[in-house]
This record gives structure tokens, C-alpha cells and sequence, in this order.
């Protein structure tokens, strides 16, 4: 092997154009292709800007000529040579108006044949892929979005910077504090027994940081988090985030929208009109069924449950007496899209979200179809396919039940399945909008009590002030979610700043206080120091990526994710480790009995 000693790169392969002809380059990667013709050579050379094409001829030094003849894909290799116009150009790549003549080439590092081809838009199994992850972070579309979620943090850096922000980096081991998801648990060996968390967030560290005087904080925060994988979450991701004081809502808003017209027009060229939409948690819920509404599309929800108020039909009648409601979409012109075929596969896919049916009505230009009209009467029926705007071409479709929130999920996953399937929702478009006035608690049925919807260090509304204890389901929250194309992209409030209300925040959470003193003792402490008005809010990098590239998982703008089993298929952990280590933190590992 030839090594790189008196050799420096001169310039990237993707950026040499025509006007380059002339000069003397010197060149390093990775082979993509090698063309022998016979007394002509060509290499496609790629690195992380581009390919160019390197030339070879019978006027080549013989032993480049024959090292040339010996390149195999991925291949790493230096080269020197004279930029040239081409003789068959192609605007299949950047430089293709141009080649390099070689004179000198070293060959740097022999390659095996690759699991699978290093192109753009690989169709190799995305396990494959991720087992072999440093071969496919060789394919342009991932170095691609790698490097553009590099430019969003560089853009966020100098936008924050210029509003006055400082970069603060806060604890990676913290305290354990079981409100929200699972934490990751390290065990501490000079205290046995005892157990840091790896931080779901900078929270409480911010907020201290605001009671410090700093008053304007971000960072990019890595934050782990012990919870199920979906294709826009991952154990471990980075958070742009940020806190400040002496202000309200509309503070926060406006600061980070001028963040997302920033980055959006410096690194997609793209303009986002500010400011964003507002809409309140109940409208969206309502209109949507989704506090984060995809609202590139329409195909609204609709309630039809005071149409329904003396209805015999036991499925409609049940769940308007249990306190529920009947809604509906109507999914224009779907009839000849949507069979009783396809209609039956979405009743499955409504029960997924524990929804116990779909009903319907399909009005083709032939026939009208329904599984429940012939329950109603007709005043009924005309009743809803008046309001629904009922036509000829369309497909209405019902959910039913005593549990509102099984309705709004049902609606609203299926109504963005429908607008995937039909192809409603138009490309390139970026629709933000700002939900609002969020519940402050959520009832759990597995704990028997109401949780934080957002964290418990979320200011109530003033006027709810006087529920916490009495109404707690009917108090809202200063809070703010920061909703892309259907994704909440980024979330925050402004925050509890005395310790009189944070003391009854968990007292409302059923906190003791016992408990809440031997958890969060430390931060009602801090407020009685004196605490500014303040409040923030966090993206998720690795989303905010996903999003502006259309992506369909946040795997593909991470170097190295993990799969849905939390584990990673390159370096095969977590992995078991030796008694010694286990000794030396005081722990003993129980083997967990298989469930039968």
C-alpha cells in the first residue's frame, strides 16, 4: 500500500466545475466505479461532496496505468492530475463538464466486496444497512443529511447567539425523577447502592440556570429517555434548548419563530411566512383529533352527536349516553378509490386505536353502500350527509364511543392514513403552527391519578388558579407546542417561579410532601431566592432534520441509531459485562424468567 507522505489534498472532488480546467488538483476517496476499455481508464472518485471522473490513457505512465487497472469499488485512493474539459459530458453529477488527467495516484487502503452498493436511495435491508452502518453513512443521501443536520446546529449557535443567548452545558448524570418516561440508570461505584440518570432533559438545571441570572440559556443537549421506539424517537437524541427570563408566551413565540424562518431560508433556501398559525388544544382536538394537526390537508372531523340525540341505533345511542360522541369524516371523491375491501382493512386499523368499529357510507355513482343508515331514520341520515356536505364520489366514514379521546385518536390517525393513501398531502410544503392552552393534567388510568401533560414545572393559566385543587382535570397550561407538517417539532412553557405554587403543583400531582421535598427539595429551595418570570422551549434536532429533508425516520439523520429494540446492530450492545466490573458497582444481575 502506497501511503500519503509529501501528498496534500487539494481540493473536494464534487466542487471542481469547467471553470477549473488548467489547474493541477490533488485528490483523496473512495473509488465508486472503475471503466477499463482497453487503453482507456475511468475511475469515479467520491467523497463526502461529489464524484468526479479520473482519466487514464495510453499516454499514462505505464505503472499508473496498471495500478489504475487494479482499482475495485471502495477502494481508497490519493490522485494528482490536470483539470479538463470532457469529452462526453453529463449532467448526471455536478462535475460533469470536467475529468482529471492523472499523473500520480497512490493506492491508500484495498477494499472487500461491500454487503450492498454504495449508492443513493439504497433498497438493501435497513438491518443490513444498520449492521454495516459505516458503509451506509459512505451513500450520498446520508452524508447528505448528516451534514445538513450539521448546518442547522451551526445555524442555531449563531442565531441564539446573536439574540443574546449563552451556551451553558448542564450535568449528563443527574438525579432520578420519575414524572414522565423511564430514566437510564448508571450506577455509581464510590456510592453503593446509589444510582445517577442520564438527563430526558435539561429541565430543572435550566430553570436554576434562569434563577442564576443568566437569563438567556441554550445548548444542544443530548437526552436519553427509556421509552418505546417509533420511527420518530429514539433512546438517545439532541435537543435544541433553551430558556429565558422576564418573559411571557408571546416572547418565547416570537424569538422561535424567527429561529425557524432562519434556519429554514439559510440552509433550504426555503421563506416561512411568521407569524405562525395559533390554535387552542380543544379546537385542534376538535377539528383534528390531533393536538399536532397535519394541516396541509383539510378533510376536518366533524361531530354529528347532536344530530343523534334521540337515535335508537344501539352503536350511536351507547356511546352518546356513556358521555361520548359520534364524529365523522368525509373523505371527498374516495368511492372509486375506496372499496368495501379497503373500508374493512381501515375498521382494523381504527381498532388499533381502540376504536370497536368504523361505520360507513359510500355514495357511488351507481349505488349507495352503508353498514348503518338502515338503522336511522330518514330525518337522520339526511341530517348527516347534510352537514358532512354529502355528494355523489364520497365515502363517509363514523367512529363512535363513550370515551372521547378514543375517537379523536381513531379520526385523526385516519385521517392522515387516508390523505398518505389518496395523495392529499402536497410535497415541498411546510405548514407551521403554534397549539396553545394545553391541559394541564391527564388523567392515568394505570397510576389512578392525574399526571403533568407537559412536566410539573408547567405554570397554570391564572384564571385556573383557583382548580388546582378542586378541578385539577379542568386547569390549563401555559404551554406551547410547536407543530410541522403534522410533528410537534418542539414544546415549552412558561414555568412555575414560587415556591407556594410549585409546592401545590405536586400536591395536585399526589405528591406527599415528604416526597416532593426528598425529590425536587433543591428547586422549591432555589425559588425562595428569588425567581424571574421565565420560560422556554426544546426541538428535537434530529426531527427538525427528518422534517426538512422528508424524511420518514429520524435513523436516517442519525450517524449511529439504535433499532426498535433500543439495541444497535453494529456494535451489538447493550451487551452483558464481566462479574469484575458488576463487583465493582455493588451489582447483581437476576436473570429475568421468560414469559410463558
Amino acid at each position: 500500500m502506497d501511503n500519503l507522505k509529501n501528498f496534500r489534498r487539494t481540493n473536494y472532488c464534487g466542487e471542481l466545475r469547467l471553470s477549473d480546467a488548467g489547474k493541477t488538483v490533488s485528490l483523496c476517496g473512495w473509488v465508486q466505479r472503475q471503466r477499463d476499455l482497453g487503453g482507456l481508464i475511468f475511475v469515479d472518485l467520491r467523497d463526502r461532496t461529489g464524484l468526479v471522473q479520473l482519466s487514464f490513457d495510453d499516454s499514462t505512465a505505464k505503472d499508473i496505468f496498471e495500478k489504475a487497472s487494479t482499482l475495485r469499488s471502495e477502494y481508497v485512493v490519493a490522485a494528482t492530475g490536470l483539470v479538463r474539459e470532457r469529452e462526453s459530458k453529463t449532467n448526471k453529477i455536478a462535475t460533469g463538464d470536467i475529468e482529471v488527467y492523472v499523473s500520480e495516484l497512490r493506492l491508500l487502503a484495498k477494499a472487500e466486496t461491500p454487503p450492498f452498493e454504495i449508492v443513493e436511495n439504497s433498497k438493501a435491508n435497513d438491518m443490513l444497512r444498520l449492521k454495516y452502518r459505516y458503509l451506509d453513512l459512505r451513500r450520498p443521501d446520508m452524508q447528505h443529511a448528516i451534514a445538513t443536520r450539521h448546518k442547522v446546529t451551526k445555524v442555531a449557535r449563531d442565531y441564539f447567539d446573536e439574540q443574546g443567548f449563552l451556551e451553558i452545558e448542564t450535568p449528563m448524570l443527574t438525579k432520578s425523577t420519575p414524572e414522565g418516561a423511564r430514566d437510564y440508570l448508571v450506577p455509581s461505584r464510590v456510592h453503593p447502592g446509589k444510582f445517577y440518570a442520564l438527563p430526558q432533559s435539561p429541565q430543572q438545571y435550566k430553570q436554576l440556570l434562569m434563577l442564576s441570572g443568566f437569563d438567556r440559556y441554550f445548548q444542544i443537549a443530548r437526552c436519553f429517555r427509556d421509552e418505546d421506539l417509533r420511527a420518530d424517537r429514539q433512546p438517545e437524541f439532541t435537543q435544541i434548548d433553551l430558556e429565558m427570563s422576564f418573559v411571557d408566551e408571546e416572547d418565547v413565540m416570537t424569538v422561535n419563530e424567527g429561529f425557524m424562518a432562519h434556519v429554514f431560508k439559510e440552509v433550504l433556501g426555503v421563506g416561512i411566512p411568521t407569524p405562525f398559525l395559533r390554535m387552542p388544544y380543544d379546537e385542534a382536538m376538535e377539528r383534528f383529533g390531533s393536538d399536532k394537526p397535519d394541516t396541509r390537508f383539510g378533510m376536518e372531523l366533524c361531530d354529528l352527536s347532536d344530530l343523534l340525540g334521540g337515535c335508537e341505533f344501539k352503536v350511536f345511542k351507547g356511546a352518546l349516553e356513556a358521555g361520548g360522541s359520534v364524529r365523522a369524516l368525509n373523505v371527498k371523491g374516495a368511492a372509486d378509490h375506496l372499496s368495501r375491501k379497503e373500508i374493512d382493512k381501515l375498521v382494523d386499523f381504527v381498532k388499533a386505536y381502540r376504536a370497536k368499529g368504523l361505520a360507513y357510507t359510500r355514495l357511488t355513482a351507481d349505488a349507495e353502500t352503508s353498514s348503518y343508515e338502515k338503522f336511522l331514520t330518514d330525518a337522520e341520515k339526511e341530517a348527516i350527509r347534510g352537514r358532512l356536505g354529502a355528494e355523489k364520489g364520497d365515502v363517509l366514514l363514523i367512529v363512535a364511543d363513550g370515551n372521547n379521546q378514543t375517537v379523536f385518536d381513531s379520526l385523526g390517525a385516519l385521517r392522515v392514513e387516508l390523505a398518505n393513501r389518496l395523495g392529499l398531502i402536497p410535497e415541498g410544503k411546510f405548514n407551521f403552527l403554534w397549539v396553545t392552552d394545553f391541559p394541564l393534567f391527564e388523567y392515568s388510568e394505570e397510576e389512578g391519578r392525574y399526571v403533568a401533560k407537559h412536566h410539573p414545572f408547567t405554570h397554570p393559566a391564572f384564571e385556573d388558579l383557583d382548580k388546582l385543587e378542586s378541578d385539577p382535570g379542568a386547569c390549563h397550561a401555559r404551554a406551547y407546542d410547536m407543530v410541522l407538517n403534522g410533528c410537534e417539532v418542539g414544546g415549552g412553557s412558561i414555568r412555575i417561579n414560587t415556591p407556594e405554587l410549585q409546592e401545590r403543583m405536586f400536591e395536585a400531582l399526589g405528591f406527599s410532601e415528604e416526597s416532593a421535598r426528598a425529590k425536587f427539595g433543591y428547586l422549591i429551595d432555589a425559588f425562595k431566592y428569588g425567581a424571574p418570570p421565565h420560560g422556554g422551549m426544546a426541538y428535537g434536532l434530529d426531527r427538525l432534520v427528518m422534517l426538512m429533508l422528508g424524511k420518514s425516520s429520524i435513523r436516517d439523520v442519525m450517524a449511529f441509531p439504535k433499532v426498535q429494540n433500543a439495541s444497535e446492530l453494529m456494535t451489538q450492545c447493550p451487551a452483558e459485562v464481566d462479574e469484575k466490573s458488576l463487583r465493582e458497582l455493588s451489582i447483581a444481575v437476576t436473570a429475568r424468567e421468560e414469559a410463558e
